[in-house]
């Protein structure tokens, strides 16, 4: 060793460490970039290529070459997959630290549990289930693993700083008790029910691996027509393969309610819509999900609307359909109607005067989320905290989940969120579950 080694050697020793999920010299330094995985390197995927950038994306996977070779020219060097079971048995070898999956609706909950069983963070796009089972699993594997793993589900216009505001307003009191809240989404996309064989998956498509856990149907291009971005419109609403828009906008539209509420799972849900199709999820459904007081505010009943269906305006002159997605609050002195980037705030009565609602100091009022995916590259490196995580969109999938439950059991639905069972009617536990293929485990 030289003198000028020597030195340096010395002087590193003699410094003070910091130590950040094994990185060291701080986040913005080389050598404390995550090693990340992407799972579904088109649609959503390419979404996240310019959060990405910021780190060591060191494999990439799709069910699809053609978009594997996309990923890859944004990630050269990366380590290249189609199968994502495959990737994480290599994880050690990739020296992973987390993955970011975009891959089908089905498959979601499967990836996550066994990245984290395998001891990764994990950025899940939305929904992070689609069912009940699936929801509980995945919240029971973060809740072991919640103090060393950090967990996103991408519900991205969480960062909109109007969250902060519609949660301000609804816990300062501006509408008064809070009695009722409702989200909405007007995106119509009718199927007739699953698509019929035609043709042949090209030799870049692994169909049966896309398929993955869901039962087989036969291949159709029209399932793969859609757009980067918005593929998932093509497949989506069948029952196999997610929940329409249940999962969809409204993992979205649901989470202005969610982070303003508080609330813990529902008791008892209801629900009605299209007349019940068992292999396409309804265009036009509202239901609604009732949840126990808390510490704030009493009991409330939550409701989702879709495809046509609108909660009752509170004035003629406000027409929620307009709004596209949004939410409105009801509370004993008003409304508070919101989209995911503006709200209103709607008095009513001679008495809502406004005079009972102190706002908020400029000092308390709560600060920017920041960028959605590099908070969670900053909970990776050590703090662990997201807005998202499991926890929050386990439960709050669980909540519109239930509601789908009681749709397709024709009935009002009571539910034991401690067991996860309906307890008043049996026969809608067959619908918290859904049979996999054959070789494919939730949680392996």
């Amino acid at each position: 060793m030289n003198r000028r080694n020597f030195i340096k050697s010395t002087a590193l020793a003699a410094a003070p460490l910091v130590i950040t999920n094994f990185k060291l010299f701080g986040a913005e330094a080389a050598s404390n970039k995550l090693n990340l995985a992407l799972i579904g390197t088109w649609g959503r995927g390419e979404a996240h290529f310019d959060a990405l950038l910021t780190q060591n994306v060191v494999a990439v996977c799709d069910v699809d070459e053609d978009h594997l070779a996309f990923g890859l020219a944004k990630f050269p060097g990366a380590k290249t997959y189609v199968d994502w079971r495959k990737l994480l048995d290599d994880h050690r070898v990739l020296g992973l630290d987390g993955i970011v999956i975009c891959s089908p609706d089905h498959t979601h909950a499967f990836i996550t549990n066994w990245a984290m069983n395998r001891g990764l963070h994990v950025y899940c796009e939305k929904p992070l289930a689609n069912t009940i089972e699936e929801a509980r699993s995945v919240r029971a594997n973060y809740l072991k693993n919640k103090k060393k793993l950090a967990t996103q589900v991408g519900t991205q216009r969480h960062a909109f700083q109007n969250f902060n505001r519609v949660r301000e307003l609804i816990r300062d009191g501006a509408i008064g008790e809070l009695t009722a809240a409702y989200a909405f989404g007007n995106r119509q996309l009718p199927k007739p029910g699953y698509l019929p064989a035609a043709g042949t998956p090209p030799s870049t498509l692994h169909y049966d691996l896309w398929l993955g856990p869901a039962p087989f149907h036969p291949y159709n291009p029209d399932y793969f027509s859609g757009k980067s971005g918005a593929n998932c419109l093509q497949w989506n609403m069948y029952w196999d393969f997610g929940n329409g828009q249940v999962g969809d906008m409204g993992s979205h539209t649901m989470d202005l309610v969610w982070n303003a509420i508080d609330a813990a799972p529902p008791t008892a849900a209801e629900a009605k819509g299209d007349p019940y199709n068992p292999e396409v999820s309804p265009v036009m459904l509202e239901t609604h999900t009732e949840h126990p007081a808390n510490h704030w505010r009493g009991p409330i009943r939550v409701g989702w609307y879709q495809g046509g269906a609108l909660p009752n305006s509170p004035r003629d002159f406000i027409d929620l359909n307009k709004i596209g997605h949004g939410a409105m609050f009801k509370g004993t002195k008003g409304f508070l109607i919101a989209g995911f980037e503006s709200r209103i705030l709607l008095p009513f009565g001679d008495d809502a005067d406004l005079t009972y609602y102190k706002p908020r100091k400029k000092s308390d009022v709560l600060p920017p989320l920041g960028h959605f995916q590099e908070e969670w590259f900053k909970a990776c490196k050590g703090n662990l905290k997201t807005s998202c995580n499991f926890d929050y969109a386990g439960q709050m999938i669980e909540q519109m989940l239930l509601g789908l439950v009681a749709y397709r059991a024709g009935e009002r639905v009571e539910y034991d969120a401690v067991a996860g069972r309906v307890t008043n009617l049996p026969a809608a536990n067959a619908f918290l579950s859904r049979q996999y293929r054959e070789g494919w485990m939730l949680n392996g």
